[in-house]
């Protein structure tokens, strides 16, 4: 009889070892994204003009402040006052957690129409090459799409591959809150597809804010499609270490702080999205009462009683997910921990059987999307379990008539 070594130790290193594979064949396959990402010069001179300005003859607060100083500060503001500051610092205003949501909207507006006559000129640029005049139209006409009175965009950031966030609903009238944060390959020019709608963040967003009032139309709902961090450029080492994600905490968390009202807040984390929500989870405020996982490689974590939230935790992944393939460890800063859909994990799976791969969970009209809404409304007592013993209901609050917890 043979026998085999099962030791911790060599199960460690079988699995690091596949890990290295997988990695050795992303890159030698082209996955593995060759785009840099550059920190805003733009947005650092409108900060840095914020800085050195002053109104009525009085400097202007640290544009780093928190948000209750901040607010503060807009408040006592005539709104002829904050119109002048976001048309003399559109960028600053239109990233600044802080200024009034709708504040931020038109600072947005102006940054959004200036980026949009850059390109237009950089389009006819005989300097660039022929590529670049095409990339320049390609940011152009996403501009001119951003900049549909419609939109509401709650952060912009035009350097490098671009950050953005934008706003469905009335976020300051809201009930309930939720989030959306993607995962890999998101930018100013991915963060809304014709094809395959649904599976960029604008999509997901939209999906989820209409089944949530579907689910429950007479709460008021808001839903924030955040694409404000820079994302790792495709399935490279980017994507398998915490780097961007660790960076991205730090934004996510100062959004959340900064929310209006007192709303509660749930996370929608896909993918990527997931490893950011998994670093940041210690640190979201206490309003933040569910973080909801879809697609995920792991959350840096082993258990999700180690995430240090009071949040409650959801995963799910649907059987044809490809990254159910991908190693769950943490080795060295290589991989994402523990798997979130094991029952070891400790989450509460919900079921995606219907999602369709990597990136269908917010498709319209799958079982996937309306457990996320579920979630969403606080209708905990509605969701479907990914198993028959309904685990993941339990303990959790009854939902009232409402639809609020």
């Amino acid at each position: 009889m043979t026998s085999f070594d099962t030791s911790p130790q060599l199960n460690v290193w079988r699995a690091l070892l596949a890990l290295a594979v997988v990695f050795v064949m992303l890159a030698t396959t082209g996955w593995t994204a060759l785009r840099t990402h550059r920190e805003s010069t733009a947005l650092q001179a409108s900060i840095a003009k914020w800085d050195h300005g002053s109104i009525h003859g009085h400097h202007l607060p640290d544009a780093e402040a928190g948000p209750v100083r901040l607010a503060r500060f807009f408040a006592s503001l005539t709104p002829h006052e904050q119109d002048r500051l976001a048309h003399r610092y559109p960028l600053a205003v239109g990233n600044m957690n802080g200024a009034p949501v709708s504040l931020r909207y038109r600072a947005n507006h102006i940054a959004l129409d200036q980026a949009r006559k850059v390109e237009k000129k950089r389009m006819h640029d005989s300097r660039l090459s022929t590529v670049g005049q095409q990339e320049a139209g390609r940011r152009m006409h996403r501009y001119e799409s951003l900049l549909s009175p419609d939109r509401h965009i709650l952060a912009f950031d035009p350097e490098g591959s671009g950050r953005i966030a934008e706003v469905f609903g009335n976020l300051p009238e809201a009930e309930r809150i939720s989030v959306v944060v993607p995962g890999v390959d998101t930018d100013l020019l991915t963060f809304q597809r014709t094809n395959r709608r649904y599976t960029a963040p604008v999509g997901m967003a939209g999906a989820l804010y209409a089944a949530e009032r579907e689910q429950r139309p007479g709460t008021r709902t808001a839903v924030i499609a955040w694409a404000d961090y820079t994302t790792p450029a495709g399935l490279g080492v980017d994507a398998a270490t915490a780097m961007r994600a660790e960076d991205g905490a730090v934004r996510l968390n100062a959004l959340l702080a900064a929310l209006p009202g007192s709303a509660p807040v749930s996370m929608f984390c896909h993918s990527y999205g997931s490893v950011l929500c998994g670093v940041a989870a210690h640190g979201m405020p206490r309003r933040v009462t569910d973080i909801a996982v879809a697609a995920s490689p792991g959350m840096r974590a082993g258990k999700a009683s180690h995430l240090g939230t009071s949040a409650r935790v959801w995963a799910m992944r649907d059987a044809t997910d490809w990254v159910q393939d991908v190693p769950y460890l943490e080795v060295g800063g290589l991989g994402h921990g523990a798997d979130p859909v094991s029952s070891a994990f400790g989450a509460r799976v919900l079921s995606a059987r219907d999602a369709q791969g990597h990136s269908g969970y917010f498709q319209p009209g799958t079982d996937s999307l309306r457990n996320l809404a579920d979630v969403g409304v606080g209708a905990y007592d509605e969701v479907t379990c990914a198993h028959e013993n309904d685990a993941c209901l339990a303990g959790l609050p009854r939902t009232n008539t409402a639809g609020r917890a």
